[in-house]
């Protein structure tokens, strides 16, 4: 057990933390592991895999993920910006790069290969771009001679539009709607907030005009005969077997034929194995941890602190809640990962990173630190 009255780094980290989101996300990591080791083993055998080579991996991930959120939340707010920075940076940089060298895969340039490893870049440009973006909305708010809010405004079409090259109309959409999201905490005005919204519909519309996938999948989603529903379908029977208390750890059968069971549909295969109370559990955790992180957010007087925070939880809570709504057939198939719980080694380390950020942001500072943080260092 730590003192309070032990002065060392540890020591101030673990008092100035809230240890109820540290308790939250634990509980995802573990629930994570647990519900992999049910969806995982059928994939890797249809795939020429060893049993638990999901499994494995994704313990093999988990490692540096902590390591990543307990590392950034000790950052002070000015090295927390700078590090958003590089990585913004870095993974814009990568992200250019993987459209010349990265391998296709379903028809996108997303990935990019280093070594034997894979790597999605925009998953780590998501946390980053929250993190800039909220900083230019604070500074614009603050301070007039900084174009902040113009900042903010160049840095959305900067990111997104080589998602849409990729393409990648999932992540594109879903940091839209965070930007859209801090462009009205911040407190502008109802006439652009509403602009924003039209912007938002025109370009649904051009997706679905001139991108064929999205069209497909959007005609799958109203209408059953228009193309293959095979997975929505099948994820949609794992909930009707399960019931409300599932037929047991391994007794599940729809995972041997679902293809991303232990990905985008990892949340049906729960459904069917342990049942829908476990599913709303797993549904309460997400609950608590997103509206523990707007009360903190909403308690912390520093306006960047407040409007990066709820940035990041929100993507946080509307990444878990469009995985689940595609579960449930309540959104077309957008190709995302449920927080902590699928598998996928990019997706679990830029979660890590953004909870880092999170945690860092909503620590309990001293005055003198939060004094510094106003000094003529911006970034």
């Amino acid at each position: 057990m730590v003192s309070r009255a032990e002065r060392s780094a540890f020591g101030d980290w673990w008092w100035t933390v809230d240890r109820s989101l540290l308790a939250g996300l634990a509980i995802l990591m573990l629930a994570g592991l647990v519900f992999l080791m049910a969806g995982g083993p059928p994939v890797a055998e249809r795939l020429g895999l060893s049993t638990f080579h999901f499994v494995n991996r994704q313990v093999m991930f988990l490692i540096p993920a902590l390591f990543i959120i307990i590392t950034v939340s000790f950052l002070s707010l000015r090295h927390l910006r700078r590090l958003a920075l590089i990585v913004y940076a870095l993974g814009m940089v990568l992200i250019l790069l993987a459209f010349q060298y990265g391998p296709e895969i379903k028809g996108a340039h997303r990935w990019i290969m280093i070594g034997p490893l894979g790597l999605q870049p925009s998953e780590f440009v998501k946390p980053a771009f929250v993190v800039l973006s909220a900083w230019a909305f604070s500074e614009g708010a603050r301070r007039k001679d900084v174009p902040g809010t113009l900042m903010a405004f160049l840095l959305l079409p900067a990111t997104i539009i080589p998602l849409i090259l990729q393409p990648d109309f999932g992540q594109t959409m879903l940091v839209t709607i965070v930007w859209c999201g801090l462009f009205f905490v911040a407190g502008l005005h109802w006439f652009w907030v509403m602009g924003l919204g039209g912007a938002g519909l025109l370009g649904i519309g051009a997706a679905y005009q001139f991108l064929p996938h999205v069209r497909a999948r959007i005609e799958r989603f109203l209408d059953k005969d228009s193309g293959d529903t095979f997975q929505v379908d099948t994820a949609m029977e794992s909930f009707s077997r399960g019931g409300w208390l599932g037929r047991g750890p391994g007794e599940g059968s729809v995972k041997r034929i679902l293809p991303d069971a232990h990905t985008d549909f990892i949340f049906a295969v729960t459904a069917e194995e342990f049942g829908i109370v476990v599913c709303i559990a797993l549904l309460m955790v997400f609950a608590f941890i997103v509206l523990r992180g707007l009360t903190l957010a909403r308690r912390n007087e520093d306006t960047f602190c407040r409007l990066a925070a709820t940035g990041l939880i929100f993507m946080f809570g509307l990444q878990a809640c469009i995985n689940m709504m595609v579960n449930v057939h309540l959104m077309p198939a957008k190709g995302m990962t449920l927080p902590f719980i699928s598998y996928g080694g990019s997706s679990l380390l830029s979660l890590a990173l953004g909870m880092g950020f999170l945690i860092a942001l909503t620590r309990r500072r001293p005055r003198a630190e939060m004094m510094d943080h106003f000094g003529q260092d911006r970034l």
